[in-house]
C-alpha cells in the first residue's frame, strides 16, 4: 500500500454539508468522521467499533462496487473501490476507523467513516487529491445504491456469521471433543450422584461428563438453527425498506456477489422493512449465546466444585495446576480456568440484556440501537470462543479422577439403600439409612442390626455397578 499522501501540514481541509473541517493529514477518513469524533467522544479508545464489523463493511462495499458496474459505475472507479476494500478486509487500514460505538443508532457515522476511507484511498490509488472527492465520491460512488439504514445491518449480519464460523464454532467443537474424550475415559469410574447438593444414587463419572458433552453439542445446534437467518441481508432496502435509489434486485445481486467473495450462502432478505426496522435475528442469536453461557456456567461450576479441596472439599476431580493461587497462602492452587469461564458467562448474560433492550427499540421503520447490538453480539462471540479454547486446553484436557476419594464416597454413601426398595420397601430402607446416619455406621451394619436382610442378601442387592 502506498503511504498516505504527504502533506506539508498536519491537517487537510475536508467538507460535508455542514461546511469545512480540518482532518489529520495522515488518516483517510474525512469530514463526517471528524465531526463524529467531536460529538461522540464517548468511551474511547476502548469502545471503538469492532474490527470484525469494519471488515464486514469492507466486504459489503466491495460487493456493492462490483454489482454497481452493471448500473453505471465506471470500471476504474469500481476497481479502485474494490482495491481499497481489500485493504480494509485484510485489516491494513484499522487505524483509520476511530469511531465509538456510542453514536447514531443507525450506524451512519461508521458507514460514512467506511465510505470516506474507501473514497480517499481509491482517490489515492487513481492519483487524485485526497479530500477532493474526485474521482471517487464517498456518497455518489462508494455508497451508491445504499443507505446506512440497509448497509449497516447487512454488515452486522456478515460480521456475526464470520465470527461464528471463524471463532466460536471451532472453539465449541474443540471443547466438545475434549469433554467427550473425558466422558469415555471415565465411563467405568463409579461415583455418587448428587441432587439438591445432597448424596443421591450412583452413576459413573463418564455419565456426568456426558451431560456436559451434550450441552455443548446442543449449543452448537441452537446457534446453527438461528445462524441461517443471519444470512438474510437487508441491503437493497435503502432508507426505509422500499429500495428507493437502488436498482431492482440490487440486494439479490449483492448477496450473490458476497457468496462468491466469502464462500458463504447469503441471500436477499425476503422483507426489507423487517430487516431495517427490527433486529429480531440478532436478539435470537444473542439468546443462543446466552443459553451457551448458562451451559458453560453450569459446567465450570460443577468442575470447580468437584475439584474443590484438596483436603477439605469434595475432591473427586484433580484439576491441572497452572499457576500460584495466592499472594499470602503458600502452595495454594485455585480453579482459575473455571473462574474465568464463569466470569465470561456472566458478561455474556449481561450483553444479552443489552441486546434485548436494543432489539426492542425498533420504532417505526428503523431500529436505532444497531451499534449497541452488534458490539455486544460480537463481544459475546469472541469471549465465549476465547474462554472455550482456554478452558479446554488448560483445564478439561488435564482433568484426572481422584479414584480414592470417589471409592470412599461410594462406600460411605447412604443412598445406596435405594437398591433395597424393591426387596424390603421404601419405609424399611429409609429406616436403615436413618439408623446408619445417626449412629455413624455403614448401611450393611444397619441392615444386619435391624434384621431386614442377611449379609449375603445385602451383598447381592447393593451393587453400585448394577445401579447405573
Amino acid at each position: 500500500m502506498d503511504d498516505v499522501q504527504k502533506s506539508t501540514t498536519e491537517t487537510r481541509t475536508e467538507t460535508d454539508t455542514f461546511g469545512p473541517i480540518e482532518v489529520p493529514s495522515k488518516y483517510y477518513y474525512g469530514a463526517q468522521t471528524a465531526r463524529s469524533m467531536i460529538y461522540f467522544n464517548i468511551g474511547l479508545p476502548t469502545d471503538r467499533m469492532p474490527f470484525p464489523l469494519i471488515e464486514a463493511c469492507g466486504l459489503l462495499k466491495k460487493a456493492c462496487a462490483i454489482v454497481n458496474k452493471q448500473f453505471g459505475l465506471e470500471n476504474k472507479i469500481s476497481d479502485a473501490i474494490s482495491q481499497a476494500c481489500d485493504e480494509i478486509i485484510d485489516g491494513k487500514l484499522n487505524e483509520h476507523f476511530p469511531l465509538s460505538i456510542w453514536q447514531t443508532g443507525s450506524g451512519t457515522q461508521t458507514n460514512m467513516n467506511v465510505n470516506e476511507v474507501i473514497s480517499n484511498r481509491a482517490i489515492q490509488i487513481l492519483g487524485g487529491i485526497m479530500g477532493s472527492k474526485k474521482p471517487v465520491h464517498p456518497n455518489d460512488h462508494v455508497n451508491k445504491s445504499q443507505s446506512s439504514n440497509d448497509a449497516f445491518p447487512t454488515a452486522m449480519h456478515i460480521a456475526a456469521v464470520l465470527e461464528l464460523n471463524r471463532q466460536l464454532y471451532p472453539a465449541l467443537k474443540y471443547l466438545h471433543s475434549a469433554l467427550k474424550k473425558k466422558s469415555e475415559e471415565f465411563s467405568s469410574i463409579y461415583k455418587i450422584g448428587r441432587t439438591h447438593l445432597q448424596d443421591a444414587v450412583p452413576m459413573t463419572l463418564g455419565q456426568e461428563f456426558s451431560a456436559y458433552t451434550h450441552q455443548v453439542a446442543m449449543a452448537i445446534e441452537r446457534l446453527r438453527t438461528c445462524e441461517k437467518r443471519l444470512y438474510e441481508l437487508a441491503i437493497g432496502g435503502t432508507a426505509v425498506g422500499t429500495g428507493i435509489n437502488a436498482p431492482k434486485d440490487f440486494g439479490k445481486f449483492v448477496a450473490q456477489t458476497l457468496n462468491e467473495l466469502t464462500q458463504l450462502r447469503f441471500v436477499d432478505a425476503p422483507n426489507k422493512f423487517e430487516a431495517l426496522a427490527t433486529h429480531d435475528t440478532m436478539v435470537e442469536v444473542s439468546g443462543a449465546l446466552n443459553t451457551l453461557a448458562v451451559s458453560l456456567m453450569k459446567i465450570a461450576n460443577d468442575i470447580r466444585l468437584l475439584g474443590s479441596g484438596p483436603r477439605c472439599g469434595i475432591g473427586e476431580l484433580i484439576l491441572p495446576e497452572n499457576e500460584p493461587g495466592s499472594s499470602i497462602m503458600p502452595g495454594k492452587i485455585n480453579p482459575t480456568q473455571c473462574e474465568a469461564m464463569t466470569m465470561v458467562a456472566a458478561q455474556v448474560m449481561g450483553n444479552h440484556v443489552a441486546v434485548t433492550v436494543g432489539g426492542s427499540m425498533g420504532h417505526f421503520e428503523l431500529n436505532v440501537f444497531k451499534p449497541l447490538i452488534i458490539k455486544n453480539v460480537l463481544h459475546s462471540i469472541r469471549i465465549l470462543a476465547d474462554v472455550c479454547n482456554s478452558f479446554t486446553t488448560h483445564c478439561v484436557s488435564g482433568i484426572l479422577p481422584n479414584t480414592s476419594v470417589l471409592t470412599r464416597y461410594m462406600r460411605e454413601s447412604l443412598m445406596l439403600v435405594t437398591a433395597l426398595n424393591p426387596y424390603i420397601g421404601y419405609d424399611k430402607a429409609a429406616e436403615i439409612a436413618k439408623k446408619a446416619h445417626a449412629e455413624g455406621i455403614t448401611l450393611r451394619e444397619a441392615t444386619l442390626a435391624l434384621g431386614y436382610l442377611t449379609e449375603e442378601q445385602f451383598e447381592k442387592y447393593v451393587k453400585p455397578e448394577d445401579m447405573v
